[in-house]
């Protein structure tokens, strides 16, 4: 991963805490791939993926979030749950953090629930 996205990630993770999310786990791998955030709020086991872009790259981080990718989260997050039985109480979701970097800045746009597991 670049600084870019490690310094992505790492905003992301301030900015679901400050919304009351608890990270329990980071860059976590499967041999399908790696989902950047697990965290957890209320009743839901938060499965999240983090794009990280400047305002005037060409393609929106949310649009980065390809079908083939879902899928690889969608396998990741399986093999997570199935390794955590104490997190099978909980309601899993996928969310999308988009970070956009602007003169220094950051903005943050939050998908709660960006797809589910049937998609």
């Amino acid at each position: 991963m670049n600084e870019r996205g490690k310094k992505g990630e790492f905003l992301a993770a301030r900015y679901l805490e400050e919304k009351g999310y608890t990270v329990i786990a980071r860059n976590y791998h499967s041999r399908y791939g790696e989902i950047d955030l697990i965290c957890r709020k209320d009743s839901y086991l938060v499965f999240i993926e983090v794009k990280e872009r400047k305002v005037s790259s060409l393609v929106n981080p949310l649009e980065a979030v390809t079908a083939k990718k879902r899928e690889k989260l969608r396998l990741t997050a399986k093999q997570y749950l199935m390794q955590e039985e104490s997190s099978c109480l909980l309601q899993p979701r996928f969310d999308v953090v988009a970070v956009v970097e602007d003169n220094g800045g950051y903005s943050f746009c939050h998908v709660e629930n960006a797809f589910g597991e049937d998609e």
